[in-house]
């Protein structure tokens, strides 16, 4: 469920959803948050739209585990044996109440029902309403965890809960409160646990576990020991003289003169700034959903590695394994190269899409043939046998094509998928498996659609491979401006360059406050 679908400028809609298992029933520890910009705000909204129409009635089940909640009279929890309210509406149908207000019960499903915040990576839109909510987790049985690639968690260590930002609330460092643990998880996954098809996943939450793969957000700039500042073309300041002209004898004692009197240290080097796209898998049913944080094209990217997700992904969408994908788009094709600021639109993501389609197009034709093309006869050897891979001719190497091995620099406990040669990052055609999506809001009260295996199959090997697959695009950057939202635009963009794609999937904007079934 969204609780934020936008990427801001605006506050109060920025990256934030809930997770859990519909396999599971309301229990503690059953829903995992993604990523939260906003949060408990945005469970109170929920509430306030909602209450209103929960239904009162007995329930069979055992009561739940109620934690006391300062404030007035409305935070009483009601009474154990006595009717109580049941949400019938919205993303927490089904869950019984325990209080009476809509602040309270948004408190219980803070405290209680969510146990850890999976982290893309520690931008403040992505953050900023967990680390002002850990303020109420002074009542609490449990600590909360944080569970992010490590360059992720070291951020939040020291620019957060630092004790100067925000109080060091952590359990790690000077002054530790100890509301919140880190779980720092392995790029890739950490392939010493799970089984099967769940190698490499961790547990997040009752019935959900995580695999995580870093991708690339743009660029930043590493400063030295002492500090340094970087001047880009846009910032106030800039100028084009001093950019162009300064002296060597300047650049190297580590401060430039940008004309108005003041000094600043050289900056260092310039590097990709990390952010995850993470796999969730539901034990139950084994099925997968694929969550982006913040993700720029490896078309523009000093380092491109979104293609490793793609072809993780290709081989869940092969096996039936991945029901759906949440991206990022944020901005409409009117924004240039130039000022993606490490962000996708339409085009681009489209092209992304692209990429995982070639790979998962090699998967269901392996020798690279088009679909129903006929195979090749075998003539009559007359007897005799034409060297082939079985039995090759063996001839001595020439010491010329002698090559050496090298040893890989990548650790055996980080997997790099393989990518086929034929591949590339900008030159792929979409294919996907396609298994069971439903989109379920309050406006359209639910879609479903289904293909077999034996449809699945075909539409890999179709000119629309990815038939009946959705996109969830999350993170659109208000304009605000006057006329139609520019999510708008994007959608009608995404659905242009889906039909001259022919890609067969369908595109949904994720809105504020409403269910998503994967």
């Amino acid at each position: 469920m969204p609780q934020g679908a936008g990427g801001g400028p605006n506050e109060d809609n920025v990256t934030g959803l809930l997770v859990r298992s519909t396999a599971r029933s309301w229990t503690r520890d059953s829903v995992l948050a993604v990523d939260a910009g906003v949060h408990l705000a945005a469970i109170i909204k929920i509430f306030e739209e909602h209450l209103p129409r929960a239904s009162v009635g007995k329930s069979n089940t055992a009561p739940s585990t109620i934690i006391p909640t300062n404030g007035d009279n409305s935070t009483t929890p009601i009474e154990t044996g006595k009717q109580k309210l049941c949400m019938t509406t919205g993303p927490f149908a089904n869950l019984e109440l325990p209080y009476e207000s809509a602040k309270a019960n948004a408190t219980y499903v803070f405290r209680n029902l969510i146990s850890t915040y999976l982290i893309t990576h520690p931008h403040l839109d992505h953050v900023a309403g967990f680390a002002i909510n850990t303020a109420a987790l002074q009542q609490t049985l449990r600590r909360k965890r944080v569970a992010a690639l490590p360059s992720t968690i070291e951020a939040i260590k020291e620019h957060i809960f630092n004790g100067i930002i925000w109080p060091n609330l952590s359990d790690e460092g000077d002054g530790a409160v100890g509301f919140v643990s880190y779980d720092r998880l392995v790029d890739g996954g950490n392939v010493a646990l799970g089984d099967g098809e769940g190698r490499g996943y961790i547990e997040v939450c009752d019935g959900l576990a995580v695999k995580g793969w870093s991708v690339s957000h743009g660029e930043c700039m590493r400063h030295s020991q002492h500090g340094s500042y970087s001047v880009e073309p846009n910032d106030p300041g800039y100028s084009p003289y001093y950019s162009r002209r300064s002296s060597r004898k300047e650049m190297s004692s580590g401060s430039i003169d940008l004309g108005r009197g003041q000094n600043f240290p050289q900056a260092s080097e310039k590097k990709a700034y990390d952010s995850a796209a993470y796999f969730l898998r539901d034990e139950h049913t084994g099925k997968e959903v694929l969550i982006f944080g913040d993700v720029e094209p490896d078309s523009v990217s000093m380092n491109p590695r979104t293609a490793r997700v793609w072809q993780d992904a290709a081989t869940k969408l092969a096996a039936g394994l991945l029901t759906g994908i949440l991206i990022e788009c944020s901005y409409d094709n009117s924004q240039s190269d130039s000022m993606l600021f490490g962000h996708l639109t339409p085009r681009h993501l489209v092209a992304e899409l692209r990429t995982l389609a070639g790979m998962v197009r090699d998967l269901a034709n392996p020798d690279g043939k088009p679909p129903g093309s006929p195979r090749k006869r075998k003539r009559p050897s007359n007897g005799y046998k034409a060297p082939s891979e079985e039995h090759p001719i063996r001839r001595p190497p020439s010491r010329h094509h002698v090559r050496r091995r090298t040893r890989s620099s990548v650790s055996p406990s980080t997997p790099i998928p393989r990518v086929s040669p034929r591949q590339s990052s900008t030159e792929m055609a979409l294919a996907t498996d396609d298994v069971e999506l439903r989109s379920i809001t309050e406006e359209n009260g639910g879609n479903h659609k289904f293909l077999s295996s034996r449809q699945q199959s075909a539409s890999r090997q179709s000119s629309r491979p990815l038939e009946g697959l959705q996109i969830v695009i999350i993170h659109i950057k208000d304009a605000l401006r006057d006329g139609p939202h520019v999510s708008e635009t994007i959608l009608e963009q995404l659905k242009e360059h889906e039909a001259e794609a022919q890609l067969g999937c369908t595109f949904t904007i994720s809105q504020c406050g409403t269910s998503v079934w994967l």
